[in-house]
């Protein structure tokens, strides 16, 4: 256990060092509700301000373990990186765990300071269990990209992984309703992924200070099957190595 925990602090170190984890994870969320986080408006029964809150705090989390994990897998898998570290005593799951805990580490700083500003600079304001709460549905949100991740990263070259991630990531954003409120045909589509319930979850908390329990189970269910994905993904490249 220390040996994945000393490589997944090696990898917390890299990321911030990293200009497209600075860029994409902390600061493009942070720019993003600045620019738009203070609009007159209401979304999902509550104030758009608090709405683009934790919409940008998600975006933040999921560019955190996504990108910044999916690329890198790839290219250490083609370099030899994955396969030195199976030549150690490390657990067979070392690399893949220390990835997991790295994206929940650097996860925290998008979250916490979106929700200062939306604290200092939108003036939302609530109960604290409720800022608890919203973020650990965010910060579990980390774990289901991480895991989609690992699924993608194991199973396609470094030249062509760059464009699949793309995709996935601003299908998941966009269609998710991270970037805009959704209605009608579009928000019937995103109830069935991950980005809009923990979006939802959110908002309903943030409202009601209740939390649709279909919500949960979505979210659990999508955590399942990138983990599924995730595990065959090792598997099979272990057998191939």
């Amino acid at each position: 256990m220390n040996g994945t925990l000393a490589l997944a602090g090696a990898e917390i170190r890299r990321l911030r060092r990293n200009r497209r984890y600075l860029i994409f994870t902390v600061g493009l969320p942070v720019l993003l509700y600045l620019a738009v986080g203070k609009q007159n408006a209401t979304s999902y029964g509550v104030a758009f301000k608090a709405f683009y809150m934790v919409a940008m705090a998600t975006f933040g989390a999921l560019s955190g373990a996504f990108n910044n994990n999916v690329i890198r897998i790839s290219q250490e898998r083609k370099d030899g990186w994955i396969r030195q570290l199976r030549l150690t005593p490390l657990p067979a799951n070392s690399y893949v765990v220390a990835k997991l805990i790295a994206s929940m580490v650097t996860s925290v700083p998008a979250i916490a300071l979106v929700f200062i500003l939306g604290s200092a600079y939108g003036g939302v304001s609530m109960p604290l269990w409720r800022w608890i709460v919203i973020a650990v549905a965010i910060w579990f949100g980390t774990f289901i990209f991480a895991a989609l991740a690992v699924a993608i990263g194991y199973r396609f070259n470094p030249d062509s992984v760059q464009p699949i991630a793309l995709v996935v990531f601003f299908a998941f954003s966009i269609f998710g309703g991270l970037w805009f409120p959704l209605s009608g045909g579009m928000q019937d589509f995103a109830k069935f992924t991950p980005t809009y319930q923990v979006v939802r979850i959110s908002t309903d908390v943030l409202g009601s200070g209740t939390v649709n329990a279909a919500y949960v189970i979505g979210i659990v269910v999508w955590f399942a099957i990138f983990l599924g994905l995730a595990v065959l993904a090792v598997r099979s490249t272990a057998e191939s190595m």
